[in-house]
């Protein structure tokens, strides 16, 4: 559950409301000191992170709580730690720390005085009256998307905003769709060839789109849920893989099958049911990763990949569809 938000605590300094309820470990002790020292000093059970300082006190990595609890013993403390910390200055808004939590999905984010020493912690129940376990992932994600989207409105973004931010992406589709005319008029011999290559050009093409469309919506709604790893991509492309194929090869028959009984043109039959094939399987494969590359590159997919996606499609479909034709025909 979110908390309604206002713009003036927005507009705030972020130590102005930042929480002095933190944890800090020294880095060269153990997993095992570590864990004793906060059985007997922790007040507050909601703890996501633990910061590592220095002999200095100096800021210089920080533990999830997870990492921490499944760690060996003996283990040191700095080797567990993650050395690179997304962190603000204490001057930076309530605004740029939430803004940089929902792009690192973080549950607290430090502020970091000029001599690198920790100046409080913004914590995520700053926005939300929910407290969260290690692993409710489902729930943290849950928990985002609705202060992302309130965040959203705080900023009252003005159509000029919203149009500078959308049509970038739009100009991708632009850029594509006058990439496919010029691949077309490479192929005038073929289409001169055979004029009901012409008919099927949008079935082609409108085939590739909602394959592409129906791929990436799932890929995003997956992505939700999962990190973009390599092994999680390769798994999911086996079955995008298999998907496309299975889809393609559905497709291309019945489309194939029309060509023959309308025209009697068994060649063009072919060519127009095995691109079709192609282009399917080529467009559940960019389904899924152009969302994935975004989502790894912290580029917002769900605005991002709708364009791009159908923009890459749509050029391979052209090359694939006219190239194959112009090669069997």
């Amino acid at each position: 559950m979110t908390k309604s938000l206002s713009s003036e605590l927005m507009c705030q300094q972020a130590d102005a409301v930042a929480s002095k309820d933190y944890i800090t470990l020294q880095c060269d002790i153990t997993v095992g000191d570590a864990l004793d020292a906060i059985r007997n000093n922790v007040t507050n059970e909601d703890i996501n992170y633990f910061y590592v300082l220095d002999d200095e006190s100096r800021l210089v990595g920080v533990i999830p709580t997870r990492r921490l609890l499944t760690s060996a013993l003996d283990k040191p403390v700095s080797k567990i730690m993650i050395r690179k910390v997304i962190k603000l200055k204490p001057t930076d808004t309530v605004l740029m720390a939430h803004e940089m939590m929902l792009r690192h999905k973080l549950l607290a984010i430090p502020l970091v005085d000029e001599q690198k020493r920790i100046a409080g912690v913004i914590d995520i129940k700053l926005f939300s009256d929910s407290s969260f376990e290690p692993d409710s992932r489902q729930q943290v994600d849950e928990v985002f998307e609705a202060i992302g989207f309130r965040i959203s409105q705080i900023k009252d973004a003005s159509a000029f905003r919203i149009f500078r931010f959308r049509f970038p992406w739009l100009l991708s589709t632009i850029a594509s769709g006058t990439i496919c005319a010029l691949l077309a008029s490479f192929f005038e011999v073929t289409l001169a060839k055979s004029l009901i290559i012409a008919f099927f050009l949008t079935l082609v093409l409108g085939l590739g789109e909602s394959v592409s469309m129906q791929t990436m919506t799932v890929t995003i709604q997956a992505l939700k849920n999962n990190r973009p790893t390599l092994p999680w991509y390769w798994n999911a492309m086996r079955r995008e893989l298999g998907t496309g194929i299975l889809l393609g090869a559905a497709c291309g028959v019945a489309v194939g099958l029309i060509t023959s009984l309308w025209h009697s043109a068994g060649m063009v039959a072919v060519a127009i049911g095995g691109s079709i094939m192609l282009v399917i399987v080529a467009a559940c494969l960019y389904g899924l990763s152009i969302p994935s590359l975004l989502h790894a590159l912290k580029l917002d997919p769900k605005i991002a990949a709708g364009p791009l996606t159908l923009a890459i499609t749509d050029i391979s479909t052209v090359l694939i569809y006219f190239g194959l034709a112009a090669t069997l025909l």
